[in-house]
């Protein structure tokens, strides 16, 4: 499975009542392919906001997406948790919904140890056709997946790639360590130019809900040989790579996004709580950001 070098974490538009607003979602998956030229999308993740999403939404999302993009990218079902057996039951039911693969995040809260992790991955991949990809995301899961444990995973036929947040050094030992056919992308929008430069295959995005034609073309550039310019797109980049996170302190994602994609015409509505809408401090920070 190609799911290319572009990736979008795709945010959930909700309505006034914090609703799922699928004329919203539609029009988001539309110019996501279109206008930001993601390959991939990846629904129900943690940008897209999958825990407070019930399993019924979940699977209306899945279901809609490939309906809707109809073959223009790849669509990545995002079923992972930290308990196997509903991930096992997720993932079954994404697969009835003709998604092209899905998006397993590493257990969070519970800690298992690497040989846990190991198995817990080895289950859910054993359990379905689809292909497998991992996601290691230590500021969120508070574990991490290590480059041994990801190499070892990397042997198992589904299991393809990986979204992997660790240090660079991390994303270089899998790249050197695991088959060749294994992709690494990096799951933090600053390091897209690092990852590429050490072996990485490309990028699951947040800011390419916003920036992503510009980043294509800072990937094209380097892929291309054109280090200069790859560089020079980077530094204008790296303002919303780091902005969408800290505006103008840190703030959870997909707050800042959001409210962004609205910036840009696309009303994808708020944030479902726990999370909290933008301060206006943090719509103004934005507001000039974009």
């Amino acid at each position: 499975m190609d799911y290319g070098r572009l990736m979008t974490a795709m945010v959930t538009p909700f309505d006034a009542n914090g609703q799922i607003d699928w004329e919203v979602t539609g029009r988001l998956i539309d110019y996501l392919i279109e206008e930001q030229l993601s390959d991939t999308l990846v629904v129900s993740g943690t940008t897209g906001e999958s825990p407070t999403l019930t399993d019924e939404e979940k699977l209306a999302l899945f279901r809609f997406s490939v309906e809707r993009a109809g073959g223009r990218c790849k669509i990545i079902a995002g079923t992972g948790s930290n308990n196997t057996a509903h991930s096992i039951h997720l993932t079954k039911e994404a697969e009835s919904c003709g998604v092209d693969g899905v998006l397993l995040v590493a257990p969070y809260y519970n800690k298992p140890n690497q040989e846990g992790l190991y198995q817990h991955f080895k289950a859910i991949a054993e359990s379905t056709t689809l292909p497998v990809v991992l996601y290691n995301v230590p500021g969120r899961t508070g574990i991490n997946l290590s480059a041994e444990t990801t190499i070892r995973l990397a042997q198992l036929d589904n299991i393809v790639a990986t979204k992997d947040c660790a240090s660079p050094d991390q994303l270089t030992q899998i790249v050197a360590g695991a088959p060749s056919t294994f992709r690494v992308y990096s799951g933090d929008d600053s390091a897209t130019l690092t990852t590429l430069a050490v072996g990485g295959h490309g990028i699951i995005s947040v800011a390419s809900h916003v920036i992503g034609a510009k980043m294509k073309q800072l990937i094209e550039a380097y892929l291309s040989g054109d280090v200069r310019q790859a560089a020079v797109l980077h530094q204008e980049c790296h303002p919303v790579f780091k902005g969408l996170f800290e505006s103008p302190h840190p703030v959870p994602n997909p707050v800042a996004v959001k409210y962004a994609l609205t910036l840009k015409g696309i009303p994808v509505g708020s944030v479902r709580l726990p999370l909290v809408p933008a301060t206006e401090a943090e719509k103004e920070f934005i507001s000039k950001l974009i």
